[in-house]
């Protein structure tokens, strides 16, 4: 499946949700990831998710059953294309 991640937390614990995010999803803004996942690795994900998150802080997931349903405009340059975020 297909998923798109958003989180919203406080500035000092932001790095800590990236790099929890970054082992199964691509960094593509700020508080972005998005990419293929098995539905293993996302219960794995939203677990982490849960034990990570404290009062006031927010994750969502939009799943979708394809990348094709996904109609993805990116204006400039694509930070998913980029070798960096490898």
């Amino acid at each position: 499946m297909y998923v798109v991640l958003v989180y919203d937390m406080e500035a000092e614990r932001t790095q800590r949700m990236l790099k929890l995010c970054r082992r199964y999803l691509t960094h593509v803004q700020n508080s972005v990831l998005e990419g293929h996942i098995t539905e293993g690795d996302l219960t794995a994900l939203r677990n982490a998710i849960e034990d990570l998150l404290i009062t006031g802080e927010s994750v969502i997931i939009y799943e979708l059953s394809s990348e094709a349903l996904v109609d993805r405009a990116v204006y400039g340059d694509d930070p998913a294309e980029d070798s960096r975020f490898l």
